[in-house]
């Protein structure tokens, strides 16, 4: 059998992947082998697995991440699935490539106001007015508030990132282990020159949340210059801003979903509360805390595991964090993007783009993460 089947050497020169590389996609279920000697373990593939080696070669060279290679390689002849999960993953890259572009405008506007000090005009930064509705940036802190982090030891998190964006006013919370963004209208925001967000800290967020009442109807914000100014129905905040730089929200919300699933918000809050969890060390600083297990049914629908099997679909999250991104901004509906049990999960409400959260998942005791890829000896 041996003569008719490339040894795992064989493969690793012909396709370019490493020896520990290959036995990584192994062991991750990507490219198996076709045979694996019982009694020396050494791994033998067919003549017609180089092509999927060399394929997948191409793919680590452009970043695919694992799920779509899989993918990729296992997609249906005439499908198109491949094809699919290719031109998603470009669009990937392009809006990355589109964040890098903004955030190099942004550092030369920085580096020229250091250059010149003294220079004011579009190239400032320093200060900008904005007008929003008040109701809409009521509904925005309300939708980001319960993920404003709290740890001490990372003193940037203790706010609410205040990034405006063209035409509305990007609103970004995080602790670390969930993420929430909102969107609201802005007039007056930054078109030609880029602008860095303020982090607004936690009390001044919610004294401007409590300056937002039934009697205002337009908020004037002035952000810039290491100070925040809210100015609503003959009232004003204010206050000094956080001076830190934030997290790359772009980067931690670029999701790959696998599945949509619309709900009514009222349903899948019952059914959170009163399903099944299990007592993880989930929380922060490794803390337990009970984690709830979300799975799909056979016909495609949303459940809270009770105990589900080793071979479905699972997904583990925060029990607290999911009730509070179910609770936030009062959604009647909602829109649960799903890309895999060690994929965080996006949590949005139809016909609000810009307004979603993200929960990092918990990874179940039985479900082991795959080493990282490594070179040791085998048989070449």
């Amino acid at each position: 059998m041996e003569s008719e089947l490339h040894s795992i050497g064989e493969l690793a020169r012909a396709s370019g992947l490493g020896v520990g590389t290959l036995r990584y996609y192994d062991g991750a279920e990507v490219l198996t082998p076709a045979w694996v000697d019982p009694q020396t373990g050494y791994r033998w593939y067919r003549p017609g697995q180089l092509a999927d080696a060399r394929l997948l070669a191409r793919l680590r060279r452009v970043g695919l991440p694992l799920a779509s290679i899989r993918a990729v390689l296992g997609a249906a002849p005439g499908s198109g699935d491949a094809r699919r999960v290719l031109d998603a993953h470009l669009r990937r890259l392009e809006d990355g490539l589109t964040d890098a572009r903004r955030e190099l405008s942004l550092i030369r506007a920085m580096t020229d106001q250091r250059e010149q000090p003294m220079t004011t005009g579009p190239t400032d930064p320093t200060e900008l007015r904005l007008t929003v509705p008040a109701e809409g940036l009521a509904t925005a802190l309300d939708a980001v508030r319960f993920a404003v982090g709290g740890d001490p030891e990372v003193p940037a998190l203790a706010g609410v990132l205040f990034e405006p964006d063209g035409p509305v006013l990007r609103l970004v919370a995080t602790d670390r282990y969930r993420m929430a963004l909102a969107e609201v209208p802005a007039e007056g925001g930054p078109t030609g020159h880029p602008v860095a967000g303020t982090i607004v800290p936690t009390p001044l967020v919610d004294a401007l949340r409590a300056l937002l009442g039934p009697g205002a109807a337009e908020v004037s914000l002035t952000l810039g210059g290491g100070r925040v100014r809210a100015e609503a129905g003959g009232h004003r905040v204010e206050g000094a801003a956080l001076d830190f730089d934030y997290p790359d929200h772009r980067a931690l919300t670029r999701l790959e979903p696998e599945h949509r699933i619309t709900l009514p918000a009222a349903e899948l809050r019952t059914a959170v509360e009163a399903g099944a969890t299990r007592t993880l060390p989930s929380g922060p600083h490794g803390a337990e805390c009970e984690v709830t297990v979300l799975t799909l049914t056979g016909d495609g629908r949303l459940a809270v595991a009770t105990d589900p099997a080793a071979e479905d679909f699972r997904l583990a999250v925060n029990r607290d964090f999911l009730l509070d991104a179910l609770g936030a901004g009062r959604p009647e509906q909602l829109v649960l993007e799903l890309g895999g049990p060690i994929a965080p999960l996006a949590i949005r409400t139809p016909g609000r783009a810009g307004t979603f959260s993200v929960l990092m998942p918990v990874r179940l005791p039985e479900l082991p993460e795959l080493p990282e890829p490594h070179e040791p000896a085998e048989r070449s």
